[in-house]
């Protein structure tokens, strides 16, 4: 791990054309994007059914940043997939590694997490896991292929964008993209708590919590190149359903941001805190028109898109810094079952292996968190009573970070982590070097709902990867290495 450097704020709201490498003090940014959309017939994840994709609405990519201080290099990479499942995460960073001769702990490796990308589960997964619900072993063949193509173009991705480096300034800025994404958890009036508890439904009571409706914005103006454009933002990506691959909105709104600034910028998109939200709104009102699946995907692009450009010309010019970047592990307990539970829980799994899944309680969501809850209790009885979980840094200066969580954080982890991080901008990012499903925070495991239920950790996680987090952001702020391991 190098040594971060210090580098002093400059907040005036200062327009730049281009950069010099004098003006940049030696700072430089590069930008790929490859397509990694994977044959028709591969497997789709995000479903606790099999559904093989049959047609492309539109191109999967690898889209990658890489970052220069002149001696310090690190790549932020955002990948249109749901999650990787470990082994192939490992794979595909050790894979960039190996090809751009970067330590693994300067890759950050962030999927968007759309639902309609292909599966990634490999046999070993299934054999040890139970996670046959989305492929059967004839799609083997292809989940491989996509994998391989996954790893390798990723690679390529690296290379690409570490070969475009060129000298760089950085401007920053802050908006909001409203209406898009709401909290998907609600208490119900008779106490109970349900994920996605339908329109209008007359049970609600209230939402637990309020979405983070904040988008942030990072520009890399280049000298003689096209800027690079990085936004981040927080929801679920699961608007389409159906059987044909897409990225959802955050792939479109790198598409409409780029068409709307005539090719003059390439765009990366890095979902955040995003395990307790999603675009559905309970409460529509009398003639209000909801776009639904690909529509809803478009209109959800257009309006990050939209909230990208409305704080375009407001952004401030910062200093750079020196460019550091690790890995951090953070010890947390397994979600382990009762023997009762995992009795029950082998019962259900057996149901839902051969067909018989209606014969598992429960009606919509709540049946679905029965099917994942029996699933995750067989995983989790199989685990140490301790693990460690990585959270993930690529920082610039003082200025900038990007933070990883291996899995789906709830909105709470990323609000209070851009709140108390000292970096000037501190993004947030779900599926980061890992999969390792949804982080409530500690009061969601007392009152119920999907998202606690699947949980392979137990209550304090969230917290925990939180304390983790921002004691290493610390750390590289105030140029220590932590507990890094490259």
């Amino acid at each position: 791990m190098n040594t971060v450097k210090c580098a002093a704020m400059c907040l005036a709201a200062v327009l730049a054309t281009g950069a010099t490498a004098s003006e940049t003090n030696g700072f430089m940014a590069g930008f790929a994007r490859i397509d990694i959309t994977p044959p028709i017939g591969t497997p789709l994840a995000g479903y606790y059914h099999r559904r093989v994709s049959d047609g492309v609405r539109d191109p999967l990519y690898a889209r990658c940043l890489a970052v220069s201080d002149g001696k310090n290099r690190a790549l932020v990479l955002s990948i249109d997939n749901l999650h990787l499942c470990q082994s192939v995460f490992q794979k595909t960073r050790e894979t960039i590694a190996r090809k751009t001769g970067l330590p693994i702990g300067s890759v950050f490796l962030a999927c968007t997490h759309t639902h309609t990308g292909p599966v990634t589960y490999i046999p070993a997964d299934l054999a040890s896991g139970g996670l046959n619900m989305n492929m059967k072993v004839e799609d083997t063949e292809l989940v491989n292929l996509s994998n391989m193509m996954t790893a390798e173009r990723c690679a390529d991705a690296g290379l690409t964008a570490l070969a475009d480096l060129a000298p760089a300034t950085i401007l920053m800025g802050r908006g909001e993209a409203k209406g898009i994404s709401f909290i998907r958890r609600y208490r119900m009036k008779d106490g109970t708590v349900r994920t996605n508890p339908g329109a209008n439904n007359p049970k609600i009571d209230c939402a637990l919590g309020e979405p983070d409706e904040q988008l942030q914005l990072v520009r890399f103006v280049r000298e003689g190149k096209p800027q690079i454009a990085l936004v981040n933002f927080q929801c679920h990506p699961d608007t389409i359903s159906g059987s044909k691959i897409s990225a959802d909105w955050p792939g479109l709104s790198c598409g409409y941001l780029e068409g709307a600034m005539n090719g003059s910028v390439c765009a990366i998109f890095l979902n955040g805190a995003q395990g307790d939200t999603n675009h559905i709104k309970t409460d529509v009102k009398p003639g209000e028109v909801v776009p639904r699946h690909y529509d809803m995907a478009h209109h959800m692009a257009r309006t990050v898109a939209g909230a990208a450009l409305a704080v375009w010309g407001k952004c401030s010019k910062v200093e750079a810094g020196a460019v550091s970047a690790g890995v951090f592990d953070v010890d947390v307990e397994p979600n382990k079952g009762t023997d009762e539970e995992l009795k029950t829980a082998a019962k259900y799994v057996e149901l839902h292996k051969t067909g018989r899944g209606s014969e598992i309680p429960g009606v919509g969501m709540e049946h679905t968190a029965n099917v994942a809850a029996a699933y995750r209790m067989l995983q989790t009885s199989k685990m140490p009573d301790t693990v460690q979980l990585p959270v993930s840094i690529v920082a610039i200066g003082k200025t900038l970070a990007f933070c990883g969580f291996p899995g789906e954080p709830f909105t709470w982890m990323g609000t209070e982590v851009k709140a108390r991080s000292p970096f000037a901008m501190t993004m947030p990012g779900c599926c980061v070097n890992g999969a390792r499903g949804y982080f409530p925070v500690k009061s969601a495991y007392t009152i119920g709902g999907y998202e606690n239920a699947t949980s392979r950790y137990r209550a304090g996680t969230a917290e925990r990867l939180v304390e983790g987090m921002l004691k290493n952001l610390d750390a590289l702020y105030a140029g220590e290495t932590g507990n890094n391991r490259q």
